[in-house]
């Protein structure tokens, strides 16, 4: 019940909007090439690694940023850290696309989109706190979350036609780089016109109080049994997502699979992914519980993981990829994020969510290092053992007492 010092704006939807908007921007940036290697490996004259290492960029430039982007974000707020984030995005946007003929300077363009990512990343669960009462939470980070999952479909499903035509050789990616830098630009401008640091009067009785500064929080979450295991199930289920996602084009060309329905494929994990961040994170809210539906997203993705591991026929490949999407993504990153949020209270919302995803970039990068090395199936079959693990961390973890009431409300 609201005290009269507290109010629900309407206005947190157009915030929570155009921080959607510049999350699915980023994410698009991040995958450019990846549904498109075969053909930016001609292009740029690159071998296969050397275009993944394009995606990995992001991955190891975020182990540097992250705990400075998390600390400007809570020190100087969501509208400074965020609009740093979107700045660069639409600056290194905007020279990716118009330097794009070649491999060096692209390069330069993501090493730029990539400091931008934990800017935005970061900040979505503190945004949410800010401007959405407790029971609105895991939606409003679910939403932001879809957004990103949007960003990547857009990669996955376009990229192939807006290159299509070119001869398979690449001729028309810097076109195509130029419609991105184009919307990164628009993104860009739509949030710093739009987003505001706080509504007038917090959404809660307590709004953003009590929270300590960075450092002690980093301390207190280590401290936490509860937070320890969540890093852990972070570093083995999202540094699996990132490593799918960046050689989804080499898993596709071994069974056998076109450009054009490695795309399909690629984008019906995100699309899933979508679906499922519609319908989990509100489940969550109003059944005022996380750690079902983390066990349950952890469970129920292991037939798709294992459909995209064993299976080659594309019809079976698409049904795991919207198993594996929908459950996974659905699930484990919007609920996973507001449960550490949640459990790791007092720290600060940005460094928790931080910690989450400089962990499955850490796993990542060396995912994707040891599919190459291994062999992309080996590691798959591998991806499949750690899944198990991470249902038995789930089953180890005590259920948030914020969401049962049993806390101060942030």
């Amino acid at each position: 019940m609201q005290t009269p010092m507290t109010r629900v704006y309407g206005y947190r939807w157009i915030v929570l909007i155009v921080f959607a908007v510049i999350s699915a921007v980023v994410q698009m940036q991040w995958l450019t090439f990846a549904p498109i290697a075969r053909e930016a490996r001609i292009f740029y004259g690159a071998t296969p690694l050397q275009i993944d290492f394009l995606s990995m960029l992001f991955m190891i430039v975020f182990l540097v940023v992250c705990m400075p982007a998390s600390y400007i974000i809570d020190t100087y707020g969501i509208r400074i850290g965020i609009g740093i984030g979107a700045v660069l995005t639409g600056v290194f946007g905007l020279f990716k696309g118009v330097f794009a003929d070649q491999y060096s300077t692209v390069m330069v363009a993501q090493i730029g989109l990539a400091v931008a990512q934990p800017f935005i990343l970061n900040a979505g669960t503190k945004l949410a706190m800010r401007w959405f009462p407790v029971h609105e939470r895991a939606t409003a980070v679910g939403i932001a979350t879809l957004a990103q999952f949007v960003g990547i479909i857009g990669v996955m499903v376009a990229t192939p036609l807006l290159i299509a035509g070119g001869g398979g050789e690449g001729e028309r990616i810097p076109f195509m780089l130029q419609i991105y830098g184009a919307v990164s630009v628009v993104g860009a401008v739509a949030l710093l016109a739009f987003l505001r640091e706080r509504p007038p009067t917090p959404p809660t009785a307590r709004g953003g109080e009590g929270r300590v500064r960075m450092i002690e929080g980093v301390g207190l979450m280590f401290k936490n049994r509860n937070m320890r295991l969540l890093v852990l199930l972070f570093f083995i289920g999202l540094g699996m997502f990132n490593a799918i996602s960046t050689c989804i084009d080499q898993i596709c060309q071994i069974k056998g699979l076109t450009m054009e329905q490695t795309g399909l494929v690629g984008g019906l994990i995100l699309i899933a992914g979508v679906v499922g961040a519609v319908i989990l994170p509100p489940l969550s809210d109003r059944a005022r519980k996380r750690k079902a539906y983390l066990v349950l997203g952890m469970a129920c993705m292991i037939p798709g993981l294992m459909g995209l591991t064993f299976l080659t026929s594309y019809v079976g490949l698409l049904v795991s990829a919207f198993v594996f999407g929908f459950f996974f993504l659905g699930a484990g990153g919007p609920v996973g994020f507001q449960y550490g949020a949640e459990i790791s209270f007092p720290a600060p919302e940005s460094t928790s969510q931080g910690l989450l995803t400089l962990a499955g970039q850490i796993s990542g990068i060396l995912f994707i290092v040891g599919m190459n090395v291994v062999g992309m199936i080996p590691f798959m079959v591998l991806f499949v053992a750690m899944a198990l693990v991470n249902i038995y961390l789930c089953l180890r973890l005590d259920e948030s007492p914020m969401i049962m009431g049993d806390a101060i409300e942030k």
